[in-house]
């Protein structure tokens, strides 16, 4: 008599599979567990030198300031002095004094020549860089020193205002120095002012 077994009633089972399973899940775990808390310790000690390495320049930057004020203190009035000239002589050295130079041959009549340019200041106003000047020009005509007050004022680059004027006499002839305060801007590409030679000529075509 042949017996036929239902095997549906009796199911395959393979109870070490789930607990492979479960330990390999188990095992991933720790090792992802493991390397997050490496990077995180490293993480950490990288924030720890880097707070330690802020608070030894903050130190040390307090220390230099320091030292600073102390050396100002100890400075001579000349000295004090000589160190603001030097900062200044830096900030000059980024102002374009070519194109100053230019500009003011824009703007000087024939008549007028530039006997001294000193600057007082170089500063910055916004994005533009800017010069304080007290500007000498000697001439024996007054107005042709009014005429170029005008072109300077209308040349977009100057601010110019009369200081003074010094009369000065030799054996042979006079002529009188004029002192003037600038304010100086300078724009950038070629200078838009016409040469005062120019505007001599053509007031002189037109009489």
């Amino acid at each position: 008599m042949i017996t036929k077994l239902n095997l549906a009633t009796k199911p395959f089972r393979n109870r070490a599979l789930p607990y492979l399973i479960a330990m390999l899940l188990l095992a991933l775990a720790v090792s992802g567990g493991t390397l997050s808390f490496a990077k995180l310790s490293q993480i950490t000690a990288q924030n720890e030198n880097a707070k330690s390495e802020i608070l030894a320049m903050d130190t040390e930057l307090k220390a230099l300031k320091g030292k600073g004020e102390l050396v100002q203190q100890q400075l001579t009035p000349e000295q004090s002095g000589l160190l603001i000239a030097t900062h200044k002589l830096v900030a000059n050295k980024t102002f374009g004094w070519s194109r100053l130079f230019a500009d003011l041959e824009a703007v000087l009549p024939g008549g007028v020549s530039a006997s001294r340019v000193t600057v007082e200041n170089v500063y910055k106003d916004g994005d533009q860089t800017k010069a304080e000047l007290e500007f000498a020009a000697l001439s024996r005509d007054y107005q042709s020193v009014m005429s170029m007050i005008e072109r300077m004022n209308n040349s977009g680059n100057f601010q110019a205002e009369l200081r003074g004027q010094d009369l000065q006499k030799t054996e042979f002839s006079s002529f009188t120095e004029y002192t003037l305060r600038l304010i100086y801007t300078p724009r950038s590409g070629y200078s838009t002012a016409a040469p005062a030679s120019e505007v001599v000529s053509t007031q002189g075509g037109g009489e």
